[in-house]
């Protein structure tokens, strides 16, 4: 769950607020206090903190609430919505050239920078694009292998230029480029384990030369405050047009993603929520605002659904389940295509109210296990449960690394859903009203 420390706190304090019909001077007082305590625990920087709290101090000591019906709807509303101001309050993406569009990566050590650059090409490679990725880190050891190696995984080329420093690379990388087919060059930059001059000063030689659309400064959300300051050293010399965060699927306590826009006056245009290369999503202000006070971001899970879901193979699963003929190598077609949403924590987290849940109780290794089940079955036995005796049974459970009493479990539960399935309304299931066929 993003942000789930802050969030949690911010919950609660609001969820003394939620459906009270009057609401006191020493009330608002009081929750003010509050989330100006959360703020600073989950490192928010102090600054922002003071302002934020000033103006919702100020909004809710307006008309708006004190004639309102709804008093404490009214400060939810106010919190969400400054809270979406200080993020960024509208959604920005790259500012691309015209032609060929150049960005550098930069950042310090360890905060993901590489791995950053192969899924926002990645990304960008599903919208049609047609990126390049080149590394001019001749610091770190193997340092232009790991992007080698992480851009051919992802189905990303990479260039490796000939030469020993970054800005003879540089100068390499872009004649090569200018004659290829790529639209969009990505240049993963040296870091340092701190800010230093030497640091700064290559990097503002790369700049001059490669003349990049934008500089995108990779900052590891986990660092809390220390983000911050690395934020502002790049931006007084110019060195950062906008921000990734990575690592916010982490318990962080957040303050990066609340401070660094306020502080550099700089957006937010994508966020890391995982190690894998698809695990990079656009930042939407208001739909983190959302999710952090527990209304959940519907949105993004309608998309991510989208892009997870085959609607072609949709299309024959509704007609199988019209013809009563959905057999478990169908589950586990559709269980494979709804883990690509993510992690049922990370889903619930989206769905309102969802974050009230907490760590939910749910064994992500259940999956695994029903998956291991079905893939030991043979063909006539995923179209026909019904032939599994004994001696089967038990050679599933021995190749699958299972139990017998859990291969009897999928069955059972299977068997129950073709009952319910048979009693299921033929135009339910036209509309995509498909239920879930197991409890996990």
């Amino acid at each position: 769950m993003v942000l789930s420390g802050l969030s949690q706190r911010l919950q609660g304090i609001i969820g003394k607020l939620r459906g009270r019909g009057h609401l006191s001077e020493a009330d608002i007082k009081d929750a003010l206090k509050e989330i100006k305590l959360a703020l600073l625990e989950a490192d928010v920087n102090y600054k922002v903190v003071k302002d934020f709290v000033a103006t919702l101090q100020q909004r809710c000591q307006g008309s708006e609430i004190m004639n309102s019906l709804t008093p404490g709807q009214q400060v939810i509303k106010i919190v969400r919505d400054e809270l979406t101001n200080l993020l960024g309050k509208d959604a920005d993406t790259l500012s691309f050239s015209k032609g060929q569009s150049t960005f550098m990566l930069v950042g310090l050590q360890g905060s993901g920078k590489t791995t950053t650059t192969v899924k926002l090409a990645r990304m960008l490679k599903t919208k049609g694009k047609k990126p390049l990725v080149i590394s001019l880190d001749t610091y770190r050891p193997a340092a232009i292998d790991q992007l080698a190696i992480a851009a051919e995984a992802a189905g990303i080329p990479c260039y490796r230029p000939p030469g020993t420093t970054p800005v003879e690379l540089a100068k390499k990388a872009l004649a090569w480029a200018e004659d290829s087919e790529h639209d969009i060059v990505f240049f993963d930059t040296a870091g340092r384990m701190h800010l230093d001059d030497a640091l700064m000063e290559e990097l503002q030689k790369l700049k001059e030369l490669i003349k990049p659309a934008e500089i995108i400064l990779v900052l590891d959300a986990m660092t809390g405050q220390d983000a911050v300051n690395i934020a502002e050293g790049f931006a007084d010399r110019g060195l950062v047009d906008s921000f990734i965060l990575t690592k916010l699927d982490s318990d962080t306590r957040g303050g990066a993603a609340l401070s660094v826009r306020a502080v550099t006056g700089k957006p937010i245009k994508y966020i890391g929520l995982g190690e894998k290369t698809e695990e990079l999503e656009q930042f939407h202000p208001d739909r983190m605002a959302s999710q952090i006070l527990g209304m959940g971001d519907v949105l993004t899970l309608i998309e991510k659904a989208e892009a997870a879901f085959d609607l072609e193979q949709a299309a024959k699963l509704q007609e199988k389940l019209r013809k009563q003929q959905f057999s478990l190598q169908d589950f586990r077609e559709q269980m494979q295509q709804f883990k690509n949403i993510g992690s049922m924590e990370q889903i619930v987290s989206m769905l309102p109210g969802g974050a009230k849940l907490g760590k939910i109780q749910y064994d992500e290794r259940e999956i695994a296990r029903i998956d291991a089940i079905i893939a030991s079955m043979t063909t006539a036995e995923k179209l026909s449960p019904s032939i599994i005796d004994g001696s089967r049974r038990k050679r599933i459970a021995e190749g699958s690394g299972t139990s017998v009493q859990q291969v009897n479990k999928l069955l059972k539960q299977f068997a129950a859903t073709q009952k319910m399935m048979k009693q299921l309304d033929p135009k339910a299931v036209k509309k995509g009203r498909l239920p879930f066929p197991f409890k996990i």
